[in-house]
């Protein structure tokens, strides 16, 4: 489904999505995180640190400082990959999902906005 806007429509709805996001009582990630915890999401796993980091084009330490966040915040888990113990699993959690879910719903409610 193709969803024409223009740019300046593009802006006003980047801006009221940033701003729901920093009210909301959702915790406070950077774009890089939330960048990160989307493709957990919403690309099949498995998910690993070395996958991420060359899927996003980033370093090993970026994805890891904000699996760090992220983990402690309860929104992915890490596990060591049976197969291969230098591999770390990346892993879903229900309250990641949660999270994810409510981003969706938060930004389908934001752009409902641009048409007032």
């Amino acid at each position: 489904m193709a969803v024409e806007i223009r740019p300046a429509q593009a802006l006003k709805l980047l801006h009221d999505f940033s701003y729901a996001l920093v009210t909301d009582r959702q915790p406070d990630l950077s774009p890089r995180q939330l960048t990160i915890l989307l493709t957990i999401y919403l690309d099949p796993p498995p998910h690993n640190v070395r996958g991420l980091a060359r899927k996003l084009k980033v370093t090993k330490p970026v994805i890891t400082r904000a699996l760090d966040t992220m983990g402690k915040l309860g929104l992915v888990a890490r596990r060591r990959d049976d197969a291969d113990r230098r591999n770390v699993v990346i892993q879903r959690t229900v309250k990641g999902a949660l999270a994810v879910e409510q981003l969706g719903d938060l930004l389908v409610r934001t752009a409902k906005g641009l048409s007032r």
